[in-house]
């Protein structure tokens, strides 16, 4: 698998403002990833500047220091005050991916349509974080969201309104309905 101790120079482009990243990850699953961002171009070249073939690394005085998960995940410990890792962001990510794709589909009388969104939805967020479907019902996306849909009440316990402060609107909807369900007796899950 390839994480932040494997991820080689050689498996960045940058042209301007877009990354491109190019990488073998878990199962032998070939990922491109484009990413069109002015600051983490200037980051990302950085990093390539640096002796060495690893990409994610600084410089300690002369010497290349590589850049692991576990100094990441103590990063955001520390810069959270709480107990949260990389996973969790990849966890709400999915979580909001699900909830947009499922939050304009209209509960339908068929189980078998209600299923089948469902499962679209979760293809998304597996073909946008680059894991199978089983991983990411299971580890990537909030149960609340799939019995929310289910109930016919994720339109509803989404809401509306505007984007909290640091949050997109997305976000700020999901958040309601996380902080909804979590004051709701527990739901069964289809």
């Amino acid at each position: 698998s390839y994480g932040l101790t494997t991820m080689k120079t050689r498996h960045v482009d940058v042209e301007g403002s877009k990354v491109k990243f190019r990488f073998t990850g878990k199962s032998g699953k070939k990922h491109e990833v484009a990413v069109n961002d002015r600051k983490l171009a200037r980051i990302i070249k950085r990093c390539q500047e640096i002796p060495g073939q690893e990409l994610f690394q600084y410089l300690d005085g002369d010497t290349p220091v590589s850049i692991h998960s576990t100094d990441v995940n103590e990063y955001i410990r520390d810069a959270a005050g709480e107990d949260f890792t990389a996973k969790d962001f990849r966890t709400w990510a999915g979580t909001v991916l699900a909830a947009s794709a499922l939050a304009d589909v209209p509960l339908s009388e068929s189980d078998a349509e209600n299923r089948a969104a469902i499962v679209h939805a979760v293809d998304s967020v597996a073909l946008a974080l680059g894991n199978t479907r089983a991983v990411c019902r299971k580890c990537y996306i909030h149960p609340a969201v799939v019995a929310a849909f289910a109930d016919g009440r994720l339109a509803n316990a989404l809401g509306s309104g505007r984007a909290a402060a640091g949050l997109s609107k997305e976000e700020s909807r999901l958040r309601r309905l996380l902080a909804r369900e979590a004051r709701a007796p527990a739901k069964r899950q289809p």
